[in-house]
């Protein structure tokens, strides 16, 4: 056990000094802040900088938009990017399980991507603070821990894509499918079957928990105090029947995005060619 945590610990610390390093995390860290100080600005008006609660709002839809793409992508170019330079053969060829490297990645780039998403709150954070924006600050550190969950779970997707994908170029075209799958398919899927296809108000619920960014939507809505009745009938529902139940079930369908993905990465990863 001692060896397995000592390599994961070894590649991930690698990894992270390198992904620290790259053009990608500062390029994400800098549009995150850059578009979370906007957010707050005009979520003001003109008044200047709103406070945390409104600003949590407003960064909702932001999440939705950037997070995903960030974690999708950084994963996707993680397995992909080794083996087109020859590197994944090199270091599966040292003492090294598959197991360790794929979990030395993820761990490197979670912590990555978790640093990119606090930098990015953090700033947008002091600016409020500096004018005295110090309310429900609760709501705004909640939606941070949500962000970073969501980040997570699709650093899972893209690193599975990644295992299954040889190329970079088709690995990160299919996990921008993924996020534009995800971005729109769930809405239009639960707006078709509102409309159209008449079905259940327990389908379109099931519907909307399956994709991890509705449960993020859902969840922060919940943790502002909004009520979930602005996603529509599915999300009143959801509000009516299992309000005491709610957190423990978008934290569920989280985890599973989380852990499920990686674990398929890692049965792939044992089953394919390092080269």
């Amino acid at each position: 056990m001692n060896g397995i945590l000592t390599n994961v610990f070894l590649i991930a610390r690698k990894d992270l000094r390198d992904a620290l390093a790259s053009r990608w995390f500062i390029l994400y860290t800098i549009a995150f802040a850059g578009l979370g100080l906007c957010v707050a600005y005009v979520s003001a008006g003109a008044s200047g900088l709103s406070g945390f609660g409104r600003t949590s709002a407003g960064l909702i839809n932001l999440v939705l938009l950037v997070v995903p793409l960030m974690g999708l992508t950084a994963g996707a170019g993680a397995v992909a990017g080794d083996r087109e330079r020859g590197m994944l053969a090199y270091l599966l060829a040292q003492p090294i399980s598959r197991f360790e490297y794929i979990t030395g990645r993820y761990v490197a780039l979670a912590v990555a991507l978790a640093m990119s998403i606090s930098i990015g709150f953090g700033i947008s954070a002091a600016a409020m603070a500096m004018k005295n924006a110090t309310t429900e600050i609760a709501g705004y550190l909640l939606l941070v821990g949500l962000t970073v969950a969501l980040a997570m779970a699709m650093l899972s997707v893209g690193m599975l894509i990644s295992v299954l994908v040889r190329r970079t170029a088709v690995a990160t075209g299919a996990a921008v499918f993924v996020w534009l799958v995800l971005v729109f398919g769930t809405d239009l899927g639960i707006m078709a079957g509102t409309l159209s296809l008449s079905l259940s108000i327990e389908s379109l619920l099931g519907i909307a928990l399956a994709n991890p960014l509705q449960v993020f939507k859902m969840a922060s809505l919940q943790f502002v105090d909004a009520s979930l009745d602005v996603l529509g009938p599915a999300g009143l529902y959801a509000q009516t029947e299992y309000a005491r139940s709610l957190p423990w079930i978008f934290a569920s369908v989280l985890l599973a995005w989380i852990v499920l993905p990686l674990a398929s990465a890692w049965v792939a990863m044992v089953r394919r060619s390092p080269v």
